[in-house]
């Protein structure tokens, strides 16, 4: 019952903030987009916003790893594994330049939802040809104007917390465009707030891991499964560690 009552304050405090972060949000598209058109300054503030989140509550402690391999001049094909709603905020601690490739039901979340519609992020419908066609569209676009493109390439979250298959798309556009993937690995998310529950599920470590970027160079004569076979086992042994043993 305690659980439950600490994930509702949450769930309000995150709904009455909102009005106010995107009203600041708002005002920020409205004083940027004329010279920011990648729209950078909005998505940091995004980054502050969603951060927040995490950091009001204690007992997720959150361990970035890596992170300094991230160059901020660079414009990379992002793909973490996804364990989590909680990992869209943990990632956001990054605090670095990128668009998220994310389902299309979440825009239309009032507030959240229309804040990443300024920041022009990308939508996806599961499932659909068209939609397909018009994200990857839209993410060489973003690619071309110099901003990285996070994806989640198991499509879904993992309910175990295993690494699930990889879909092609975002490595295809890393090919096409001649761009070098920035894999990520997300790891305790899954029991920090499991999938298919909003509830508080007590003190939980999570680990962001940024490993070393993989240039253009090295996958360019690859087979498009093949190059994402090999990206998710370079973050399987970031995500799939056994729990030490008890002293």
């Amino acid at each position: 019952m305690f659980n439950r009552l600490i994930s509702i304050a949450l769930l309000v405090f995150i709904a009455v903030t909102s009005i106010f972060f995107f009203c600041g949000a708002l005002l920020l598209w409205l004083l940027t987009v004329l010279f920011d058109k990648r729209l950078a300054i909005l998505h940091l503030y995004t980054c502050a916003w969603a951060y927040l989140y995490v950091l009001i509550v204690p007992a997720w402690k959150v361990h970035f790893l890596g992170k300094e391999k991230i160059n901020p001049k660079k414009t990379y094909v992002v793909t973490s594994n996804h364990q989590s709603q909680l990992d869209i905020l943990v990632c956001f601690g990054l605090f670095f330049h990128f668009k998220w490739v994310s389902k299309a039901e979440i825009f239309k979340v009032p507030l959240i939802g229309w804040n990443m519609v300024l920041n022009r992020y990308i939508k996806l419908i599961r499932g659909d040809r068209d939609s397909i066609r018009q994200m990857m569209e839209a993410c060489e676009e973003r690619l071309g104007e110099g901003s990285s493109v996070f994806f989640f390439p198991e499509g879904t979250r993992s309910a175990t917390g295993k690494v699930k298959a990889f879909k092609p798309g975002a490595f295809v556009l890393a090919k096409k465009m001649k761009l070098p993937i920035l894999p990520i690995a997300v790891r305790g998310t899954t029991h920090a707030l499991p999938k298919n529950s909003m509830n508080f599920h007590g003190s939980h470590e999570i680990f962001v891991t940024v490993l070393d970027e993989i240039p253009y160079e090295e996958f360019k004569d690859m087979e498009d499964g093949e190059l994402a076979e090999m990206v998710r086992r370079r973050i399987i042994p970031h995500v799939e560690v056994e729990e030490e043993k008890a002293a």
